[in-house]
């Protein structure tokens, strides 16, 4: 299998492309992390109300554990505490919440910004480059066989220009039937052109 053609222009021009897709999933990928780690700060506020309510539901837990050694009231005197500890652990859920929602909201949008450059990739250059690569292949392999240029001379009638087929003989089908060698190693090294191959046999 072929990876670049041969001549120079169009060799060139896929190195050129490679190099240029490269550089688009790469850039790509780059703003989809910065995407995610902009959408990330959301989730600051609430790191500091998980801290801010863990740390003061164990305050109050620990001062409401102290009031209730006291003697006579110190069962009546924890409830306040309790509850507002309580209250601190909800903020802190809250927080932790606020923090989970951030987290699934920047994966989301840093997908969503991969989808369509990574499809365009995916769905659009890489098939059009295997295709290349396969048909360059099974072409390079047939040049060196007579039975393979006259399969790659039928393939240059059949997707050549007129003019351009004419510019061989003005009868280039019919020669091409009688099998003159001359014709069909025109047409075989015009499609091999087309390709972006060289000739063996030029």
């Amino acid at each position: 299998m072929k990876i670049y053609a041969d001549r120079f222009p169009t060799a060139l021009r896929q190195l050129l492309t490679d190099l240029l897709v490269v550089a688009w999933v790469y850039a790509a990928i780059r703003g989809a992390l910065w995407l995610h780690d902009l959408v990330q700060k959301l989730a600051v506020p609430g790191q500091k109300l998980e801290g801010a309510g863990g740390g003061l539901a164990d305050n109050l837990a620990d001062a409401g554990g102290k009031v209730g050694r006291v003697p006579l009231v110190g069962d009546e005197l924890t409830g306040p505490f309790e509850r507002a500890a309580g209250a601190a652990r909800s903020l802190a859920e809250a927080g932790r919440d606020q923090q989970e929602l951030v987290d699934q909201l920047a994966l989301a949008l840093a997908v969503g910004l991969l989808i369509v450059p990574l499809g365009l990739v995916l769905f659009g250059w890489l098939p059009l480059r295997v295709r290349w690569m396969r048909r360059a292949g099974s072409a390079a392999a047939l040049a060196s066989a007579p039975a393979g240029r006259d399969l790659l001379a039928l393939r240059a009638l059949a997707g050549q220009p007129l003019r351009t087929l004419t510019r061989i003989s003005p009868d280039v089908a019919e020669a091409w039937r009688r099998g003159d060698d001359t014709t069909v190693n025109a047409l075989a090294a015009l499609e091999l052109r087309r390709l972006g191959l060289r000739d063996p046999h030029r």
